[in-house]
């Protein structure tokens, strides 16, 4: 396992984390399962063996599998595991109502976790809303307060919205970390790779979710890609390509992603063993541009869902509609895209509802032709 200080701190972290949104899952016995009901023993091994490889920082929150998933780490933790790791949980905002809710969602998670502290405690999922309810609050004084009292060691946020939004939380507070979504097409979404580098110029270290983009850069990969992927001299899987990619960047302090199996696990404990910033060529990094063009390339339509089209006066989604017609494309994923907008039609939220009436391209700064595109959406994703 490959370690880098985390930032000014004084101490190391593992390149990889694992994290516990997506742990093994117990089989009822009709053969279905639920995303509350973990495979203790499966996940508790899981989480012992990425331990007693070298991982050292483990990140749980509030919703995950139902609220389960910390309870689940803390019992994995036990026997002188918790002494030997970080662990990094969040605080739910929309759960907030008012400040006393702070420490009391904390003292629930020191108490699932069964610890005393809390290495790493972010305010989760962080976007204009949620922050501007949360500092009204009075949330960085709080954050203080729990610094002293012992029960976080380390204040940290997780985000989820525009460049600008990300550089105003950034400067509001002293933050001894950020958590930001990013990975090889992800380079100009929300933070973004200007954001990442924001961050760590100011010495803030950068823990990266969703490097294989909810699973779609590793799994069920189109053709297109793959045969694309086949052209490096050098046979390597989209996951190895996703997360050596992130590595390769020293900017990016720890790749957090989870397993749902001990295979998955393993081999991604493989991928750290050896990922290093600048562990990839020039030609390699050509490789992966060229890859996230393709994949760009097949973007439909140039929603960047800005939401200034809604609401619509005929109840259309529109940025939705857009996002599944551009998914499709990009991952052909079709039967699962279609299926998610049938339901949107049985929500009365369809493209076929469009009544061309023109105000959404009155608005649109990308000036799309949406009547016409919602048009086409339908006519590809209806049955």
């Amino acid at each position: 396992m490959k370690y880098v200080p985390f930032g000014r701190l004084g101490f190391e972290v593992s390149r990889y984390g694992l994290g516990c949104m997506r742990l093994p899952l117990r089989v009822q016995p009709d053969g279905s399962t639920s995303t509350e009901a973990i495979d203790e023993e499966h996940a508790i091994a899981m989480i012992r063996h990425a331990a007693d490889s070298g991982v050292n920082y483990f990140d749980t929150a509030h919703g995950y599998h139902g609220g389960n998933s910390k309870k689940v780490l803390g019992k994995a933790l036990r026997d002188g595991y918790r002494e030997r790791v970080l662990v990094a949980s969040k605080l739910p905002a929309w759960i907030v109502e008012t400040a006393d809710d702070f420490e009391r969602l904390l003292d629930e998670h020191l108490a699932a976790l069964e610890t005393d502290h809390i290495d790493f405690w972010l305010l989760h999922s962080m976007n204009r809303q949620s922050w501007d309810k949360l500092h009204k609050l009075g949330i960085l004084e709080h954050l203080d307060a729990m610094v002293a009292k012992g029960k976080i060691r380390f204040p940290g946020f997780s985000f989820h919205d525009d460049l600008d939004v990300f550089k105003e939380i950034i400067d509001a507070y002293d933050w001894k970390m950020c958590q930001i979504q990013y990975n090889l097409l992800d380079v100009d979404h929300q933070a973004g790779r200007e954001g990442l580098r924001y961050a760590a110029a100011r010495g803030i270290p950068v823990v990266v979710m969703e490097p294989l983009k909810g699973g779609r850069l590793a799994g069920n990969v189109p053709q297109y890609v793959l045969d694309r992927w086949a052209t490096a001299e050098t046979w390597r899987s989209p996951q190895e390509w996703a997360f050596r990619w992130l590595a390769d960047q020293p900017e990016v302090t720890v790749v957090l992603s989870g397993a749902s199996n001990m295979e998955q696990l393993k081999d991604s404990l493989e991928i750290f063993a050896t990922a290093a910033v600048d562990g990839l060529s020039d030609a390699e990094r050509r490789l992966v541009d060229s890859v996230r063009q393709l994949y760009e390339s097949r973007i439909r339509v140039d929603c960047t869902a800005c939401d200034y089209c809604l609401p619509c006066q005929a109840n259309v989604s529109i940025p939705r509609i857009f996002a599944l017609l551009n998914e499709g494309s990009m991952y052909e994923n079709w039967p699962e895209v279609k299926a998610r907008y049938a339901r949107l039609v049985e929500e009365g939220n369809g493209a076929g509802q469009c009544i061309a009436c023109g105000k959404c391209e009155a608005v649109c700064p990308q000036s799309l032709g949406i009547i016409n595109a919602l048009k086409t959406a339908h006519a590809t994703l209806a049955p």
